[in-house]
């Protein structure tokens, strides 16, 4: 329970107590503990002049990214400006900033705009090297393909991105059509895998993005889908339905929990 104000009748012998296990290194809470003072006013009172421990003074980041903050905007520049350059919440560099005045711009929206890209590449740098470590690490694992792996991933690979046969549209042909040429060596590489010759490869043709199209694919990278057509394929399909069937099968087989 806290003292009343009565039983406070000797203040200087408290205070002393209190300046005491401030010098040892106290918290204000551990000598209101220590005290069984609760009433904060006194308590700050027992302690003026007094300067707290180093131990329960806040890091210094917080004070040094503010004053860089303000200095920036000084500078003249805009939040998202010194949010990306500093690596901190927008929401802070408004608490920090937001008794300056609002500065006149000092380049245009285009240097703006390049400024700014800059910054969010140093902010994404960290998380670009670790997804690429991470992508190089498993690639190196995977290490040389069997024939087999090379030619269940073929099947796989045809049956997710290739032409198939429909009950509506009867066509046994092997067309292949994609915009990546990993997938496109993959498929050429399985094709081989088959003896498939390169002389029965036809219609091979590069379909390009209309422009008239809303694609979100469509960046500096993009080159347009390569189609491949095998000359002569209805039995080379026929073997590769039959294939993805038996991999349906055999994952079937082994969870038997799957089945319906």
């Amino acid at each position: 329970m806290a003292h009343s104000p009565a039983k406070y009748a000797d203040f200087e012998e408290l205070r002393e107590q209190a300046i005491t296990l401030r010098r040892a290194g106290y918290s204000l809470r551990q000598i209101r503990d220590e005290l069984k003072i609760f009433n904060n006013d006194i308590l700050n009172q027992l302690v003026k002049g007094e300067p707290p421990p180093e131990w329960t003074k806040r890091p210094r980041a917080k004070d040094d990214l503010r004053e860089r903050a303000r200095e920036l905007r000084l500078r003249g520049w805009t939040y998202n400006e010194i949010q990306a350059e500093l690596g901190c919440s927008k929401s802070s560099v408004s608490l920090w900033v937001r008794d300056l005045p609002h500065p006149e711009p000092k380049c245009t929206p285009e240097e703006q705009r390049e400024r700014m890209n800059a910054g969010l590449a140093r902010l994404r740098a960290p998380q670009d090297r670790e997804r690429a470590e991470t992508k190089q690490a498993v690639a190196a694992a995977i290490g040389r393909l069997s024939d087999r792996e090379l030619f269940i991933t073929g099947v796989a690979l045809y049956w997710a991105e290739g032409t198939k046969d429909k009950p509506h549209a009867r066509r046994e042909s092997v067309e292949f059509v994609n915009s990546d040429p990993g997938m496109i060596s993959v498929f050429l590489a399985w094709l081989d895998l088959l003896n498939v010759a390169r002389d029965r490869l036809r219609k091979t043709i590069l379909k390009r993005h209309n422009p008239t199209t809303v694609r979100k694919n469509t960046g500096s990278t993009y080159r347009g889908c390569l189609g491949i057509k095998v000359h002569q394929g209805a039995d080379l399909y026929r073997r590769i339905e039959g294939a993805w069937y038996g991999i349906v099968g055999a994952v079937s087989e082994a969870d038997p929990g799957n089945r319906t």
